[in-house]
């Protein structure tokens, strides 16, 4: 399949940043690393092979770019006010380095976005902050509250990015719609560590008439082995 791999110096978080990019047609699907991770870890850990065939036949094209959760979230070298503004540094380069990239090589105006454990929680939130720019979510082993990393700080930075506090509270109609018309899948185990913040998520969704797929996996946990399935699955269902 055709690789390609991609750096430049991003004007947002004003150094440089990396991603590979996978197939050479095809829907963009956007997948992000857990916390910590690397653009290469997709491809190390066997995820785009699982998907060879829709790559190979221009169903799809994944777009896996770098992660600085390190510098942001994990980062308790700064304080959480520095954090969540380094945050906002990275979905900007999402948004516009990214997707704007994705949406410019496919002709597509709409992606998929695809993520696991912390990398979830950056897919979802992205797409319910700008739905007019995702048509599908999949988060595999995520979690959605971001209030953990800040040591108790909270402002309106922190509440906007936090989607268990303004998701609830969300009634403009223009967002809901929009949000309304995504394929949004929550796919975890029984064994994830992340298992009732799925389940407490789902609840926030039904509660405001969102459809989704909570998708409980018996006998499986929090790594990419699982992961690997889960993403296969879904793309296949979907584009296959």
């Amino acid at each position: 399949m055709q690789e390609q791999y991609h750096k430049w110096n991003s004007l947002y978080l004003s150094r440089d940043f990396e991603m590979l990019v996978f197939g050479h047609k095809g829907f963009p699907v956007i997948l992000i690393p857990p916390g910590k991770g690397r653009y290469f870890d997709a491809k190390d850990q066997g995820i785009i092979d699982s998907v060879s065939s829709l790559l190979n036949s221009g169903y799809i094209k994944i777009y896996c770019p770098d992660t600085i959760d390190h510098q942001s979230f994990l980062n308790s070298g700064i304080n959480p006010f520095n954090r969540i503004k380094t945050h906002n540094a990275y979905e900007s380069v999402l948004l516009f380095d990214v997707l704007a990239f994705a949406r410019y090589e496919t002709g597509i105006n709409k992606v998929a976005m695809a993520g696991m454990g912390l990398g979830a929680y950056h897919c979802l939130n992205t797409a319910f902050r700008n739905p007019e720019r995702v048509s599908y979510i999949l988060s595999m082993g995520g979690f959605f509250d971001i209030k953990r990393f800040l040591d108790g700080f909270y402002d309106d930075n922190v509440y906007f990015n936090n989607p268990v506090d303004y998701l609830p509270g969300l009634n403009d109609p223009w967002y809901l719609n929009r949000i309304k018309q995504m394929s949004i899948k929550l796919d975890t185990g029984e064994w994830d560590h992340n298992l009732q913040e799925n389940y407490h998520f789902s609840e926030i969704l039904s509660a405001k008439s969102i459809e989704h797929n909570l998708n409980i996996r018996q006998n499986t946990g929090h790594d990419w082995h699982w992961w690997r399935e889960m993403f296969a699955e879904y793309m296949y269902y979907n584009f296959g």
